[in-house]
């Protein structure tokens, strides 16, 4: 049976957000001949990797936005959504010697000043295109355009989001690039976790999953969890050339799309009126 434009264009988002993971994986493993196994994968942000480990990250961010259903999925993946451009935009802090050719004058580790003028530039450029696209979102809202109820929600969450980053900036400026990556990265896992228990439990078609695929929802959000917990445990631990950062890096983002595919799995074969969009 043919398919009609809306399935093909809710398959193609969804194959796109799996296929940015692969972006980020490829760009790494191309880049490590020229600058070695660093200790985590956010570290890439400072080669020649950056510019597709940016793009791939913005990219989930717009397919989040466009695919982020309804009910408490759509809360959550627009949450997600808002998180996204962060991890690509505040890059990890590092230590001395540990990139290649990037010099780090702190004490420990610290994001280079380098980099400081492409932050800032980037943060100021996220929160202007947020303040846009709440007001977008908002006034679609408001004329019965989307889910009201949902959509206001998100928009809440967008402000709290938007002002929480813009005073931590703007207060402490230091704090805020040497922690903003990491809480960002555990804050974003922690929300595609709860989609895959909303997913498990409470869908956004109201059809429940197969046993099977909801216990598979059920085991990522607990792997991914654990990950997110052990990796400031662990992440220090190195074998060989391996740290534990890097091992717990990889793992999430395996854990990301296997939830994805799974999800994409389940909704595949949907008809038209069945696709959980907004």
């Amino acid at each position: 049976m043919p398919t009609t434009s809306t399935q093909r264009t809710y398959r193609y988002l969804r194959v796109a957000i799996s296929g940015t993971v692969a972006v980020i994986f490829i760009a790494v493993l191309v880049t490590i001949p020229r600058v070695g196994l660093l200790p985590s994968l956010s570290h890439y942000y400072y080669t020649p990797a950056r510019m597709l480990f940016v793009g791939a990250l913005i990219t989930v961010s717009v397919c989040f936005f466009a695919l982020s259903g309804s009910g408490a999925e759509r809360v959550l993946l627009d949450a997600a959504a808002m998180l996204a451009p962060l991890l690509a935009i505040v890059p990890t802090a590092i230590s001395a010697d540990s990139v290649p050719g990037i010099t780090v004058t702190c004490p420990g580790a610290c994001v280079p000043d380098a980099v400081d003028a492409e932050v800032d530039v980037g943060l100021a450029t996220y929160l202007i295109v947020g303040v846009l696209v709440l007001a977008v979102a908002v006034t679609l809202a408001l004329t019965g355009e989307v889910d009201r109820r949902g959509a206001l929600l998100s928009s809440a969450i967008a402000v709290v989001v938007l002002a929480g980053v813009a005073a931590w900036w703007w207060i402490a400026p230091v704090a805020f690039r040497q922690w903003a990556h990491l809480i960002t990265a555990a804050g974003f896992f922690g929300l595609i976790a709860a989609v895959a228990v909303v997913t498990a439990f409470w869908p956004s078609d109201r059809r429940p999953p197969p046993r099977g695929l909801k216990a598979s929802y059920v085991v990522v959000a607990i792997a991914i969890v654990v990950d997110v917990a052990a990796m400031p445990v662990f992440g220090n631990v190195r074998v060989g050339d391996v740290y534990g950062i890097f091992v717990g890096e990889v793992l999430a983002l395996l854990l990301f799309v296997t939830f994805w595919i799974l999800q994409t799995v389940q909704y595949w074969r949907a008809d038209a009126g069945e696709i959980p969009l907004r």
